[in-house]
């Protein structure tokens, strides 16, 4: 056994004691004995966490869990644009499974996909610094102010992992993010080869899953020889999602559905959600689900199954966002230099098309 691994033994223990600041650890010779070890692996094991403060020695004593400075390295701040909407709880049941097993603790942040709640977060745990990060960007198809805070969080030494999205600019930052290219190419394939040869498209213009999969979705088209479906494309923003979910007010809706679909058989959804909010309106307006216009989109979350006209989405079979996203994490704490992972989508086909 490596020091490290013997180090990240002891810092679990440590952290599921957390709250027991006379806890104290076996000694060196008990570990030596227990582990097969040096007495040297031992001593530098235990060193690495009286330098990170989770522990502390007392001469002729032993070593035990350091009244001030634990608290920081068992919390974990997770950052999302929502915690309580959409496919948000679920990511963070899993995150919450994946690192509490572990004894940390999880604080989330909701940030309402907006880069000034963004920095007043990243600027409080820059104050009060955490044993690491998962965080979802706020518009991350656009230039963000914030690379100054994720640097200097970097700069402290807290690992940072992004999930659902991440900038660009800060790309050397492990991610987990789903294959938003590879899904637009799927969905309007799907289409194609359906015969459908006039596809509509509605995506989240701030975050950058939207231009991700709009671009898949041209390109397969362009790929089968078809014209481009400028026309049939429409943009929406947070603002606009938000004036749609919160307050019912179906006007995007309605100028996509009168500028945008004309000509449409079939329509690529950014999500879910606004695939249900788009499914009702054509409902309420007279347009039949598939029949007049086919629907399908991504997430494969509780609205593909109550929607009025249950919904064709691409989900992922095995590797979820959150515990994904934990699990990286993790492997950045115990001291492994773990590779960004891109998650593949499957089809859930349902009567939507």
């Amino acid at each position: 056994m490596k020091y490290k691994d013997l180090a990240q033994f002891l810092r679990e223990d440590v952290m599921l004691h957390a709250k027991n600041h006379t806890y104290k650890l076996p000694s060196e010779r008990e570990l030596t004995a227990r582990f097969g070890v040096s007495r040297q692996t031992v001593r530098r094991s235990l060193l690495e966490l009286e330098n990170e403060g989770l522990i502390t020695s007392r001469r002729g004593s032993g070593y035990y869990a350091a009244n001030t400075g634990f608290s920081s390295h068992a919390q974990i701040a997770v950052i999302t644009s929502f915690t309580d909407e959409y496919i948000f709880p679920g990511v963070l049941r899993d995150m919450e499974n994946i690192l509490g097993s572990r004894g940390y603790t999880i604080m989330t942040y909701a940030t309402l996909n907006r880069v000034s709640a963004e920095r007043e977060i990243l600027q409080n745990l820059i104050s009060h610094p955490v044993g690491g990060i998962l965080v979802e960007g706020s518009k991350t198809a656009l230039p963000n102010p914030n690379m100054d805070l994720y640097q200097s969080l970097h700069k402290m030494g807290i690992p940072i992992v992004f999930f659902q999205g991440n900038y660009p600019a800060l790309s050397y930052l492990p991610s987990v993010t789903d294959d938003n290219y590879a899904g637009g190419y799927r969905l309007a394939s799907y289409f194609l080869d359906k015969g459908h040869r006039h596809i509509g498209g509605i995506f989240k213009s701030d975050d950058i899953q939207g231009p991700e999969r709009y671009s898949g979705m041209m390109n397969a088209i362009r790929d089968r020889g078809l014209p481009l479906p400028d026309h049939g494309i429409c943009w929406y923003d947070s603002m606009q999602r938000s004036r749609l979910v919160d307050n019912r007010d179906t006007s995007l809706l309605a100028s996509f559905t009168k500028e945008h679909l004309p000509l449409a058989t079939a329509v690529i959804c950014y999500n879910d959600e606004i695939a249900y909010h788009l499914i009702k309106y054509l409902n309420d307006i007279g347009k039949k689900v598939p029949q007049d216009i086919a629907v399908a989109s991504f997430d494969n979350s509780y609205y593909s199954r109550i929607s009025p006209v249950p919904i064709t989405s691409l989900w992922h079979r095995t590797r979820r966002m959150g515990t994904e996203a934990a699990g990286l994490l993790l492997s950045i704490l115990q001291g492994k230099n773990p590779h960004s992972l891109v998650l593949p989508w499957e089809l859930s086909e349902r009567s939507s098309t």
